[in-house]
């Protein structure tokens, strides 16, 4: 119940983003009329259809990106048609007779005989604005599009993609109320009803326009972030329990006392995995009499990464006081559900425990999870007595395991604490400053986009820089091809750009289908990086995409500031996945 009040507030929200601007000319244009078969149609069509659209897009293939670009085409055509109804009365009286009798045929009249077709046009204008709705991905939208891609075409996202555009409805209601005694006032007291109904038909088309261009998904979304973000970033952070889904935010469950730590569940099978490393198949009965903490993780997740030296550390102190670790790899991108890739990780990275290769989400589902990285503490009865989300309270964490531990009878355990964190990619975060967002390059998550025109969706497309980049944003340069998760170079020259502020920078980066190693090269403001080069490049900058995997580029030495990074690919075929800060 919870998430869905968090998931419908975020959608309230969307009234304070520019990337609603293109969707209200629609809305207001009905402000004029009874909101019960006018205005509340159209909302209702526009959620229901936002809500089923969005979900063929998060699981969908290629088949579901086409239809639903044939879907916008006629959206468009239809709405130009309705501004030129605002445009013209006589038009408007030829273009609606159809649906007039269509009213006639399937709604009674109103109490004085009116027919009531307006509702009928309301619903296709809610479900044509449905499909044009592009709003802004924030960390709420974001996390419930993750949940669908990671889940599949269940009721249960598909009612919270409703819960969040039926937010958006309710705030774009209360305008369209708001609205209508706007331009009632307006009517009577300067007698411009005709001439506001032709501006509308003018706002129509420009919206029109607007979505057309792709203006809505590039530069209103660069207006739309900011404020909204940094709202939905602070409402999760203060959720806590089973509804919590705030990736990247710590929520630690109740850990006053073995005794006083609730219980949240059961330890659910772990016969999901497709496969096991460092370990015969594990099952949750031969776990009985230990303490089990469970780590969800991925590993080109740098939030994974930064956590690994605790969980290596807590697994090295005490294996042999009762603890066991079991490490469930639940992939991210394509490219982790190779075994060969995520052997070669965990070999990498110096992991010994258990870990399951969940790659059809089976473990995943079975705790109810949303995030990497995420801990779940068992005791020694097999119940779930704690979690954890994100990174941090490590001192924290490692009490909760002790107390479980006492509880089931070991005793003489190694004195608590531990040296600091990892170097390298596994070094603490920066978190003196405010830094730029995990930003994805494929556009299913993309945000910040700032190449002119938009991203291409599935298509070879020349990219170029925009005059400017604000902090945050990002522009591809070349010819590349990106589809839901990636961008693909086709041919070089190929640059990516970021306007970012971190201390590291890190790119999810992979060679192409062949294989073959990518040379690149960073600069930093236009200058090699030099002692801020990251430890998978020089200090010229020069640099190899072997593997698929994160890339650590940048670690700033001499201070903290917003830059501007580039990186240029000497070699076509690189596919790059996803930026991280740290």
């Amino acid at each position: 119940m919870l998430l869905l009040i968090v998931v419908f507030f975020a959608g309230v929200l969307t009234i304070l983003s520019p990337c609603i601007l293109p969707v209200l000319p629609f809305v207001f244009a009905r402000s004029d009329r009874r909101f019960l078969t006018s205005g509340l149609p159209l909302l209702i069509g526009m959620a229901a259809t936002f809500a089923a659209i969005a979900t063929l897009a998060a699981v969908g293939g290629a088949w579901a990106v086409r239809v639903n670009q044939y879907g916008r085409v006629l959206a468009l055509l239809l709405l130009t048609a309705f501004a030129a109804t605002l445009l013209s009365r006589r038009l408007s009286d030829a273009m609606t007779r159809p649906l007039v009798a269509l009213g006639n045929r399937l709604l009674p009249a109103t109490p004085d005989g009116a027919p009531q077709s307006g509702l009928v046009s309301s619903l296709l204008l809610g479900v044509a604005t449905g499909l044009l709705w592009a709003p802004c991905a924030g960390p709420i939208l974001g996390l419930v599009l993750t949940g669908a891609a990671i889940s599949g075409p269940t009721a249960h996202t598909t009612a919270l993609l409703f819960d969040y555009a039926a937010g958006a409805a309710a705030s774009l209601g209360l305008a369209i109320l708001a609205g209508g005694r706007v331009f009632a006032v307006l009517k009577r007291s300067l007698g411009a009803g005709e001439w506001l109904r032709r501006g509308l038909g003018v706002a129509v088309l420009l919206g029109v326009i607007a979505i057309a261009f792709g203006w809505d998904t590039t530069v209103l979304t660069r207006l739309s972030l900011s404020g909204t973000n940094r709202l939905e970033t602070s409402l999760l952070a203060k959720v806590n329990g089973e509804d919590s889904h705030a990736a990247g935010n710590a929520l630690l469950a109740q850990t006053t006392g073995a005794g006083g730590m609730r219980i949240e569940g059961t330890l659910p099978s772990l016969d999901g995995a497709t496969s096991w490393l460092n370990s015969p198949p594990v099952t949750a009965e031969a776990l009985r009499g230990k303490v089990v903490l469970v780590d969800f993780w991925t590993y080109s997740c740098i939030n994974c990464l930064r956590t690994l030296p605790y969980i290596k550390a807590w697994y090295a102190k005490y294996k042999d006081h009762g603890l066991v670790v079991i490490g469930v790899h639940s992939p991210e991108f394509a490219f982790e559900k190779d075994p060969q890739n995520v052997r070669r990780a965990v070999s990498d990275l110096g992991v010994v425990y258990p870990v399951a290769l969940d790659d059809d989400y089976a473990i995943w589902r079975g705790f109810d999870n949303h995030y990497w990285p995420a801990d779940y503490f068992i005791d020694d009865k097999g119940q779930i007595r704690g979690h954890y989300f994100g990174e941090g309270d490590y001192d924290q964490t490692e009490h909760a395991l002790r107390q479980l531990l006492a509880a089931a009878g070991y005793t003489d355990l190694p004195p608590a604490g531990m040296a600091a964190g990892g170097s390298g990619i596994e070094a603490a975060p920066d978190e003196t400053h405010d830094l730029s967002p995990e930003t994805y390059v494929g556009y299913r998550r993309a945000d910040g986009f700032a190449s002119p025109g938009g991203l291409v969706h599935d298509d070879s497309h020349e990219y170029g820089l925009p005059p400017t980049l604000e902090r945050n944003q990002w522009a591809l340069v070349g010819r590349w091809s990106d589809d839901r998760e990636k961008a693909t170079l086709n041919s070089t020259p190929g640059k990516i750009v970021y306007r970012f502020l971190a201390r590291d920078l890190h790119l999810v980066l992979g060679p192409g289908a062949d294989g073959k190693p990518i040379r690149y090269r960073v600069l930093l403001d236009g200058k090699s990086p030099g002692a801020n080069h990251g430890v998978d490049t020089d200090a010229d900058g020069n640099g190899v995409v072997t593997e698929q995997r994160l890339y650590q580029l940048i670690r700033q030495s001499d201070g903290v500031g917003e830059r501007v990074f580039s990186i240029e690919f000497l070699d076509d075929g690189v596919q790059a996945f996803a930026f991280t800060f740290g």
